[in-house]
């Protein structure tokens, strides 16, 4: 038996259904909602934001049923999204998905704390675009708060962000009736493809400058995977990945074209971040800043604690299975897994100091968090793909059943692949930047308990990593790439 099967939650502290469901919606329903009008208004218009969605949902959807279908396909895999490119690619590859989520977790935290203080610097303007000393003050406060509140005990924490998720879903659904209610025919009619406004570029062009942006939204689809130790029922793993998904679709498609009803292009293109903001004012006048930038505050200090606890378990859960080293399994009384909680917590606190040097930290933090993301996806969808290839797991199934879920697996794979073209090579780079440096714990870990380094391929893998953080550190020196 493992360290985590044998210190899993008894049965009366697992997390249920609607639980499992609220902690993917809520990691998904975070800031990224918020800033859809004008991220997608300065790339595209009505059509190209259709195909985007199409694309970017059909993609996820994917995904979604691929960690459905690894949850049935190998119950016994429930130390969440790293553990599928562990299992199908070697130990250094699965070391590389849980720093990879880690750090995009970080990064993603730090960009919350960012936004918030952005919408707070409409009223205040000490606070900027979230990127002055006094931005940075309440976020280094924020981040040792819900710290203090998560060390208290895991399962506290997950039903508060269940209650906080019904309380900013609220606002988000009155902000889209509202504009319907307010719908301008002829607006929409000339945001169609938005040409007659100035050059976006063509349809192609368009969509793939919505990529990143549709792809942040929907990190988070993994939640479920994260906590499955703490799921009352296997089975509701992937039963609340595909119900929270398709909610949170919903959501924030119709944002975009409803925002899009009411604003032409160039204006939303030029829209304050948060973005929802100065379109819900446009409509119902003063009122409509400060309700949603209550509700901007809400739901991203609730997405922040959901991702503040993924975090930690993905550091946590490896180190219990000897992938990471053991000082970051270590748990306090309440069994939260302290250390990596402490670590996630500095690696926050260290990125929203770097926020005073970054030219735009916002979109900055927010295509980091994403670029970092992709890796973990890619190896878990390449995962489901090997599986359905090699037809493990599916002895007793029918060739129809083997079929389709591989089919599924290659849509994801290929979707992730086209994610990292769209993210483009410098966020990459930086990406190795911190793969590169992280290896010193893996060897740790190897050395702590007696392994073998590496294999001959992922000695291959290793160089890889190295040459590029090599090659990104010479540009950031040089200048050709800047933060």
């Amino acid at each position: 038996m493992s360290a985590t099967e044998a210190e899993a939650p008894s049965t009366a502290n697992k997390l249920t259904l609607p639980t499992l469901t609220a902690m993917v919606v809520g990691s998904m329903v975070g800031a990224g909602v918020f800033s859809l009008p004008a991220r997608f208004g300065v790339a595209t218009g009505i059509l190209g934001s259709l195909i985007a969605w199409a694309i970017a949902g059909t993609g996820m959807l994917m995904l979604a049923f691929v960690f459905q279908n690894l949850a049935i396909r190998k119950p016994e895999l429930d130390s969440g999204v790293f553990i599928y490119a562990k299992a199908g690619f070697g130990d250094y590859a699965g070391f590389n998905s849980a720093i990879g989520f880690w750090a995009s977790a970080v990064a993603g935290n730090t960009f919350y704390w960012v936004f918030i203080t952005a919408t707070l610097g409409a009223f205040f303007e000490g606070f900027g675009d979230g990127d002055t000393v006094l931005a940075v003050a309440l976020g280094t406060a924020g981040v040792w708060f819900f710290h203090t509140l998560i060390a208290r005990g895991v399962r506290d924490a997950a039903i508060i962000n269940r209650i906080v998720t019904v309380f900013k879903i609220l606002p988000i659904v009155v902000f889209i009736i509202v504009l319907f209610v307010n719908f301008d025919a002829g607006v929409f009619a000339d945001n169609w493809t938005a040409y007659g406004y100035g050059d976006l570029g063509n349809l192609d062009e368009q969509v793939r400058n919505t990529m990143i942006i549709t792809t942040f939204v929907f990190i988070g689809i993994e939640g479920a995977s994260v906590y499955s130790r703490y799921a009352k029922k296997r089975s509701d793993v992937g039963r609340a990945t595909v119900l929270g998904f398709l909610s949170v679709l919903s959501l924030f498609a119709l944002v975009t074209l409803s925002s899009y009803s009411v604003m032409p292009q160039p204006e939303l293109a030029d829209t304050r971040q948060p973005s929802m903001v100065g379109v819900f004012e446009s409509v119902v006048g003063d009122w409509g800043e400060v309700f949603i930038s209550v509700a901007v505050i809400v739901s991203v200090l609730g997405a922040y604690l959901a991702w503040t606890l993924m975090a930690a378990e993905v550091m946590y859960i490896p180190a219990r299975n000897d992938d990471f080293p053991r000082f970051l399994g270590q748990e306090n009384s309440n069994g939260t897994p302290i250390t990596a909680l402490v670590v996630t917590s500095l690696g926050v606190q260290a990125l929203l100091a770097l926020t005073l040097v970054i030219e735009d930290a916002l979109n900055f933090m927010l295509d980091l968090s994403t670029s970092l993301a992709l890796l973990p996806y890619f190896l878990a969808a390449a995962y489901a793909l090997k599986l359905g290839l090699t037809g493990e797991s599916y002895e007793g199934e029918t060739s129809r059943v083997r079929r389709k879920e591989t089919i599924i697996a290659g849509v994801a794979t290929a979707y992730t692949l086209f994610l990292f073209d769209a993210a483009g090579l410098e966020f990459l780079i930086l990406s190795a930047l911190i793969l590169a440096p992280a290896t010193v714990l893996y060897v740790k870990a190897r050395t702590e308990n007696g392994r073998r380094l590496f294999s001959p391929t992922e000695i291959a893998l290793f160089v890889i990593i190295m040459v590029s953080a090599i090659a990104g550190a010479v540009a950031l020196w040089t200048g050709r790439i800047s933060l």
